[in-house]
């Protein structure tokens, strides 16, 4: 079944609410302040129910001009606009100006609804008639049905509803799959069960039970209820006017503004890449890094335009721009956005997002446009393809979905194609796939076999490069997760060998040159001469004629190697030295079953200074089990 959702728009005291209220008996001024001034301050919500059976919702946004950042919280998720123009006025400041900003939204399906029509004779209704077809000339609703009702009276009801029924027969039924997306535009508490947070479903479906994240901001609540028209369901679908119940939030946690989404499916940015039209109203250019007020969805921030190849956008004219934003936002691409003028406030132009988290871009650069062109107008495979080699890091699916706005199942379809050109390429890591452009694969590969085959040339003693120094010098896009998929990647392929702490070349050992060999030959004579009153680091160097620079590779080398093995610190034994000691004990043991550190110290005639620390790391190593004063077989020597 469609979801409808019906917005007003007009100018103040034109009769919005009164004609809502007749087609649905639901007077939408709930506000003590609406009632005393007879204007509405914020928004309205009511139920109506077609000839067809279809069931609508209809937003009653205010018409005042002080009030237009109500207004434009309510329409950014309609599907059908009523533009209400009182009989004995015709069109008003407001009338234009909320036409403009349907415009900018391109809000393409709608009626206009001349109300208080018994206020005034035929000849003057043929004369508003008249003066609208000059008015929407040119606009979205240039073709859009005209009826004349009174609302107190109820002529032209009956005449409007049929004409909503055919608009909604145009109306495409939006898709519920993919991730939940509501902007919120109104919260409130309800005793005996919390807050409750409303708005249209943009995308998705809610059930009771899911968790949804308050974006911008790390706040993940579970849904309790759902409530739509009034009545409790089991789920949401995209396209309702939706009430949720969260659990765990305070009032104070959520505000219009805010959008409840599935956890981790938005990426709140304080830039926006968009495209943006400037009204041929607006009253002088706009100037670059002009300070405005953006509306998007039920948001209001205050942000600069930067124009990217333009000194200054001249009334009439779009161009390509890029919002910078002093609160972050969480946006999708294809969403509209409407600007209005700092000081005095006006509506001044809008447009569509083509990246919700765009990186900072240098002006006036050819490549920079020639990308925002494609990710505006691409295809799907031009899309994808693009926001990979943009985002330069492995993605899973459901974020590249979100990244290049298309489905998830456009994504999938894509993804199959470019795999099988080779043009995007699927890494896994713990049964997860994630999506890399080949090119930035291409070039990250290059990176790393050639920084690897450099440094294996300059620490030739060295394991291989440590891996999280690797990752924070080259990769500084990749988080330790993502590096390790790239590792897996280039490792499952032969190109390097990943190990615990480090990378190197497949294929790679540490191979000591002649002159090392040397010194090391040295080191070894001289701890096998005092196999277990082994001489300190310091003073092995100095006999073996070791600098301290290079000793300290040498060690790393060693203790890699197995050729020494470190007891505690400050104490190395031979690896020789220690199979040896480890026998002298095995035997000991299997004649005595166990035995006591005086009787180890005397059997390898050395001090309690060495013994102790031996059998302490024997004890760790599982070779000799701790029972008492005394030391019988572990694990490892049984």
């Amino acid at each position: 079944m469609k979801h409808i959702v019906i917005g007003t728009a007009g100018h103040v005291d034109h009769g919005k609410t009164v004609l809502v209220k007749a087609l649905t008996g639901v007077d939408t001024d709930r506000l003590k302040e609406e009632k005393e001034r007879g204007i509405s301050i914020e928004l309205g919500f009511a139920k109506l129910k077609l000839p067809s059976g279809h069931n609508a919702a209809i937003i009653d946004v205010p018409g005042h001009e002080r009030f237009i950042k109500n207004m434009l919280a309510g329409v950014g998720g309609i599907d059908i606009v009523m533009l209400v123009v009182a009989a004995d006025e015709g069109v008003m400041p407001q009338t234009r100006e909320h036409l403009e900003i349907i415009q900018l939204l391109q809000i393409d399906k709608g009626v206009v609804v001349i109300t208080k029509k018994d206020l005034v004779d035929e000849e003057w209704l043929s004369l508003v008639r008249e003066e609208l077809q000059e008015f929407l000339r040119g606009t979205v609703l240039e073709n859009a049905r005209v009826v004349a009702v009174s609302s107190v009276t109820g002529e032209g009801l009956d005449e409007l509803l049929h004409v909503i029924d055919e608009l909604v027969a145009g109306v495409d039924e939006k898709k519920s799959s993919g991730p939940p997306r509501m902007p919120v535009d109104r919260v409130f508490s309800v005793v005996g069960f919390g807050t409750v947070s409303t708005g249209t479903l943009l995308s998705g479906q809610i059930r009771p039970g899911d968790n949804l994240q308050v974006y911008p901001g790390d706040t993940v609540s579970r849904v309790r209820n759902i409530h739509v028209h009034g009545q409790k369901v089991d789920m949401a679908e995209a396209g309702q006017r939706v009430a949720v119940n969260l659990s765990g939030v305070e009032t104070g946690d959520i505000k219009r503004g805010n959008v409840l989404a599935a956890p981790g499916s938005l990426k709140p940015s304080h830039r926006l890449d968009a495209r943006m039209k400037f009204l041929p109203s607006a009253p002088k250019p706009l100037k670059h890094r002009a300070r405005v007020r953006v509306y998007l969805g039920t948001a209001e921030i205050l942000g600069r335009v930067v124009l990217l190849d333009r000194e200054e956008l001249k009334p009439g004219e779009d161009a390509y721009v890029q919002l910078q934003l002093e609160d972050p936002v969480a946006a999708a691409r294809g969403d509209h956005f409407v600007i209005r003028s700092y000081s005095p406030m006006r509506t001044i132009g809008g447009g569509t997002v083509i990246d919700p988290a765009p990186v900072k871009h240098k002006r006036n650069r050819k490549e920079v446009i020639e990308a925002l062109s494609t990710a505006e107008k691409g295809t799907p495979s031009e899309l994808v393809e693009q926001y990979l080699f943009t985002t330069a890091r492995p993605v899973p699916l459901h974020q590249l979905a979100t990244g290049a706005g298309i489905s998830e199942e456009e994504a999938g379809s894509t993804l199959r194609e470019l795999l099988d050109n080779d043009r995007v390429v699927k890494l896994t890591a713990e049964g997860e796939d994630y999506y890399l452009s080949a090119m930035v694969l291409a070039r990250w590969e290059q990176t790393i076999l050639s920084v690897l085959n450099e440094y294996h040339q300059k620490y030739p003693l060295r394991e291989g490069y440590p891996k999280e120094e690797l990752r924070s010098r080259y990769f500084t896009v990749l988080n330790a997760k993502q590096f390790q998929v790239l590792v897996n990647y280039l490792d499952q392929r032969g190109k390097v060998a990943g190990r615990a702490q480090s990378i190197a070349l497949r294929g790679f050992e540490p191979q000591p040159p002649p002159e090392i060999n040397e010194k090391i030959n040295r080191l070894e004579k001289i701890f096998l001469e005092n196999e277990f009153q082994p001489p300190t680091w310091s003073d092995a160097t100095t006999r073996a004629g070791i600098k301290n620079a290079e000793a300290q590779e040498l060690l790393g080398y060693l203790l890699a190697r197995g050729i020494l093995v470190k007891l505690a610190e400050g104490i190395y034994l031979h690896g020789k030295a220690l199979r040896k000691a480890v026998s002298l004990i095995k035997e000991h043991l299997e004649q005595k079953g166990e035995i006591s550190l005086g009787e180890v110290r005397d059997l390898l005639q050395t001090s309690r200074k060495y013994t102790l620390p031996l059998l302490e790391y024997l004890d760790r190593e599982k070779v000799t089990r701790r029972v008492g004063d005394m030391r019988v077989a572990g694990k490892f020597l049984t």
